[in-house]
């Protein structure tokens, strides 16, 4: 989502806090320029895995991964 700069305006430590957890936020200023906002990297956070990221909700179950492996393993096994 491309946030307005009045939006960053009043919304500044919420946004900041999204920057955070997202990694980036981008807004659009009236004219048209567009900016990135990213978070630069702590020594706390340099210390974290690359593997250690959000998970994501998707809406499948464990019996649909356990199919498509099945399928997969037929036929390409």
């Amino acid at each position: 989502m491309i946030y307005t700069t009045s939006q960053v305006q009043q919304q500044l430590p919420d946004l900041l806090k999204k920057a955070l957890l997202d990694g980036q936020i981008w807004f659009k200023t009236r004219d048209g320029q567009v900016f990135l906002i990213k978070p630069v990297v702590s020594e706390k956070a340099s210390n974290k895995s690359p593997l250690d990221v959000r998970s994501v909700k998707l809406p499948i179950t464990t019996n649909d991964i356990l199919l498509a492996v099945r399928e997969s393993r037929e036929r390409y096994g």
